[in-house]
């Protein structure tokens, strides 16, 4: 597959050409993601661009298009409607299937996100939708041309102001509007949802992303945005967006085959780690559970989730945190709160029993704990004791045989 930045045309509603930019990693990408821009924007729109080139850091494909009578698309916006940018949507996934793959994740910024809502329904390898201040119901988008709405109405036309540019509204585009029924879109969504808005968007109100958050049916998640704008015109809110998307899908974007294999193999205490087509880039499996694991940037990982040492490292924590809440339980201890932080050092020695090899050294595991309640200092103490009877703990430090064997193809 060519790499870098692709141009392409597609069909679009009524067969008219629609421009797209299709973004791809150097490696062979880990998912394809669909982005819908917002209302009378276009694929060049800065938050789309920004979103889309830190999806691709991360692994991602990602194709960004302009709507038709938008940008570089053919067609008459004004002949346009939220129905011809659905089925815009539709057409992009139909060409992503056909020519490379179905997108994984549909992403919509403002209108746009209302779009993917409804969009989604007809994308059945979509997992994952992502909103980005979006609209409950694309009837919003009207407050932005409020006053113009009685002569649309009359006349059946007018041209409004919009971002100050001058656009042509047909009675149509109201009507369609109108005639959407997003509650019952998002409730019937049966996908993965994560939704983002910032409390001080002026454009739209997060009691938009309140009502699609209430709308939707587990799985569903919400990601403040704080201070950012409406537009993401910050690049660091844009950053911020890809980087937590690119975290959240890994829950839900796996490899069909791992996934069959995982649930007709794979049983307690068995875990399978697959490659990613990157560098370092693993995905990991349980018996119920899938994750990542990577290098950092700086040791030429693409940091899609933890390195070897920092699972290590939650192993020991982890297990420790639920030993020790597990023995003031049924002491009846008032811990009220366990807090486990760990270390990773290599220690040189110069006088060690037990090392043979040269250069002496040992690797040193610090755990820190920080223990929250009414405690006596015996009881701080006696919880410091158990701390180190915690199985992971006993395990490190036991007796281990690490048996390895090839297996035929």
């Amino acid at each position: 597959m060519p790499k870098g930045r692709i141009k392409l045309e597609f069909p679009g509603t009524d067969g008219l050409s629609i421009a797209g930019l299709l973004e791809t990693p150097d490696d062979n990408p880990q998912a394809f993601a669909l982005f819908a821009h917002c209302f009378t924007c276009g694929k060049d729109v800065v938050a789309a661009s920004r979103i889309a080139r830190s999806l691709v850091a991360k692994g991602y494909a990602v194709l960004r298009f302009d709507f038709t009578g938008l940008g570089s698309s053919d067609g008459d916006f004004a002949n346009s409607n939220f129905s011809s940018n659905v089925a815009d949507l539709v057409h992009a996934a139909d060409y992503l299937r056909e020519h490379y793959r179905a997108p994984s994740l549909l992403i919509g910024h403002s209108l746009g996100g209302a779009a993917v809502l409804v969009a989604a329904h007809q994308v059945p390898e979509a997992v994952g939708v992502v909103t980005i201040a979006a609209p409950s119901d694309p009837d919003h988008v009207t407050k932005q041309f409020a006053c113009d709405i009685g002569t649309i109405e009359k006349t059946g036309v007018a041209q409004v102001s919009l971002g100050g540019r001058p656009f042509t509204i047909k009675k149509q585009f109201l009507d369609d509007l109108a005639a959407q029924n997003q509650q019952q879109s998002v409730a019937n969504l049966n996908k993965a949802l994560l939704v983002f808005h910032s409390p001080v968007d002026t454009i739209v109100s997060i009691n938009e992303a309140e009502t699609i958050y209430r709308a939707a049916k587990h799985p569903k998640s919400f990601i403040s945005l704080d201070d950012a704008d409406h537009l993401l015109t910050n690049a660091r809110d844009a950053e911020y967006v890809a980087a937590t998307i690119a975290a959240w899908s890994t829950r839900f974007i796996t490899d069909a085959k791992l996934v069959d294999r995982q649930e007709s193999s794979l049983t307690k205490g068995h875990v399978l780690v697959t490659e990613k087509n990157t560098q370092f880039t693993r995905t990991v499996l349980s018996d119920t559970h899938v994750w990542m694991a990577d290098e950092p940037s700086s040791a030429g990982g693409a940091d899609l989730g933890p390195d070897p040492y920092e699972h290590l490292l939650a192993a020991l924590g982890t297990c420790t945190s639920m030993t020790l809440r597990m023995y003031a339980k049924s002491k009846d201890i008032p811990l009220d709160d366990v807090t486990v932080e760990l270390q990773h050092d290599r220690e040189h020695v110069t006088d060690c029993e037990n090392c043979d090899e040269e250069p002496r050294r040992i690797d040193v595991l610090h755990r820190y704990l920080h223990l929250k309640g009414d405690l006596t200092e015996a009881q701080r103490q006696r919880l410091l004791e158990i701390a180190d009877r915690c199985p992971v703990h006993r395990t490190l430090l036991g007796e281990i045989d690490i048996r390895t064997d090839l297996i035929d193809a």
